[in-house]
């Protein structure tokens, strides 16, 4: 009697442990997947789609990729290289009046030139090279995504070549928030702590008047307040 005793109690108590360890282990997972979410916002939802829903292998394709790139040092660029760029930017951005679809081109060739020359791998994959920027540019690089998406699909004809072509601005747009933060990321900087610098750090946009307007400057803290004083 005292043996079938302890054994039931033995088997009540195991039970408990059991339940106990699968709930703090979905915990954890939970508390994962939301820490995976913070990290990489947009892009967790796109890799989760592409998981049909795994969350479990959205979490272990993210976690690989900071195993992978986490450490990923960014390189200074040369000199002289800034502007060069800026000025490649502004002529794909002329491009788009006349071919959009050839701008489009040439906005990927530059994004991904520009981010090779800040240190990010070279002659990989597409899909390999998002990855990487996906580390450290989480929030940005779904324009880079969406720019190789729209020039995959390819133009439409007739009725649908205007919707085609504000898919293309669109696209255009949304990429050059990667751009600004891939020619600011400061050199030296590893494991996704590059920020972008201040805005008035970047220097004028360029951008065509109806096309693609440039994004209001930040002034320094108390500039605007100084500047309101001298108008009265």
């Amino acid at each position: 009697m005292l043996t079938t005793l302890l054994i039931a109690g033995l088997a009540v108590i195991l039970a408990a442990a059991f339940g106990l360890a699968i709930r703090l282990r979905r915990r954890a997972a939970a508390l994962e997947g939301q820490r995976m979410e913070r990290r990489f916002g947009p892009e967790y939802e796109r890799v989760l789609a592409e998981r049909d829903g795994d969350a479990k292998a959205a979490r272990r394709e993210l976690a690989q990729r900071l195993k992978r790139y986490g450490t990923l040092e960014v390189l200074p660029l040369a000199s002289g290289a800034r502007e060069r760029y800026l000025a490649q930017w502004g002529a794909v951005q002329e491009a788009f009046v006349d071919s959009p679809a050839r701008a489009l081109d040439e906005a990927e060739a530059l994004l991904t030139r520009l981010a090779e020359e800040r240190g990010y791998p070279a002659e990989v994959p597409f899909e390999e090279r998002v990855a990487a920027l996906s580390v450290h540019h989480a929030r940005r690089v779904h324009g880079y995504l969406r720019v190789h998406r729209v020039r995959r699909d390819g133009g439409s004809d007739g009725a649908q070549a205007a919707a085609a072509t504000e898919d293309m601005r669109a696209a255009l747009l949304e990429a050059r928030a990667l751009f600004d933060s891939l020619l600011n990321a400061r050199a030296g900087h590893r494991g996704g702590q590059q920020r972008r610098r201040a805005e008035e750090a970047a220097g004028p946009r360029l951008a065509l008047p109806g096309v693609f307007p440039p994004a209001p400057r930040q002034h320094p803290r108390g500039a605007a307040r100084g500047t309101a004083s001298r108008t009265h």
